[in-house]
C-alpha cells in the first residue's frame, strides 16, 4: 500500500500533521538519548526521515522497513544511511544486537503489533531502550472531537491534493481511530515483556511517546 506514496510520503506527513511531525521526531531523539557508538534500530523507518536526527547524535542507526520503494527513496535521499528491507515480525538480526530501538507512526500498521513488540524485545539488549512515537487519544473531549473530524474529513482531502494514493491515507485515518489509547499501548508493551514503561503526551495527546526498558 505504501509503495505508491513513497516519493511524496514525507510531504504528506508534513501536511497531515500540520508540520508537527518534525517536532515530534526531535522528541523521539531526546527520549532515546542515543550515545556515540551505540547501535539503534529504527523500525518502520520509511524513507529514513526519523533515522537522520538520531544518527546526528553519533549513533549507528539501522533504518528498517518492509516496503522496498520506501527504502529506495530513502537511500537516494540519504546515501550514507544504512537501510535494510525486512519484515518487523521476522527481523534478520541476532538476539540482543541493538542498544535501543524506536518506531514512529508504524506500530499500528503491523498485522500483529503485539508480535512486533515481542520481536523488538528480542533484538534489544538487556537494559536497552524502546521508544515508540504513535498517534494516540487527545486528553480533552473537545480536542478528541476536533481530531476525529480532521481524520475523517480533512485528511482525505489533503491526501487527494498531495498524494496519488488518497485511499492509503484514508486507511491511516481509520487505523489511528482504532488504535488503543495511551494506557492501552502501555499494557500491550507490558504483555510483550517490556518493563519500566512510561509515556508522555505530545500536542495534547494527539501523539504519545512511550518509553520502556528491556529487562
Amino acid at each position: 500500500m505504501f509503495a505508491d506514496v513513497a516519493p511524496r510520503y514525507d510531504l504528506m506527513n508534513d501536511l497531515a500533521s500540520l508540520g508537527q511531525d518534525r517536532r515530534w521526531r526531535h522528541d523521539v531523539v531526546d527520549a532515546l538519548a542515543a550515545q556515540p557508538g551505540e547501535v539503534i534500530l529504527d523500525l518502520a523507518a520509511g524513507t529514513g526521515t526519523s533515522s537522520i536526527p538520531i544518527a546526528r547524535c553519533g549513533a549507528t542507526v539501522i533504518s528498517t522497513d518492509l516496503t522496498e520503494a520506501m527504502i529506495r527513496v530513502g537511500h537516494e535521499r540519504h546515501p550514507d544511511q544504512i537501510f535494510v528491507v525486512a519484515d518487523g515480525l521476522r527481523l534478520p538480526y541476532e538476539d540482543a544486537s541493538f542498544d535501543a530501538a524506536t518506531i514512529s507512526f508504524g506500530l499500528r500498521n503491523f498485522s500483529s503489533p503485539q508480535d512486533a513488540l515481542v520481536e523488538l524485545r528480542r533484538v534489544v539488549r538487556p537494559g536497552g531502550t524502546l521508544v515508540i512515537c504513535e498517534f494516540s487519544t487527545p486528553t480533552s473531549r473537545p480536542m478528541r472531537a476536533l481530531y476525529r473530524l480532521w481524520l475523517k474529513r480533512a485528511l482525505p482531502v489533503a491526501a487527494k491534493i498531495a498524494s496519488s494514493d488518497s485511499p492509503a491515507y484514508a486507511y491511516l485515518g481509520e487505523s489511528i481511530m482504532a488504535w488503543p489509547d495511551q494506557r492501552g499501548l502501555a499494557h500491550m508493551m507490558e504483555d510483550a515483556g517490556w518493563a519500566q514503561i512510561q509515556w508522555r503526551n505530545l500536542t495534547g495527546g494527539i501523539v504519545c511517546l512511550h518509553r520502556a526498558t528491556r529487562s
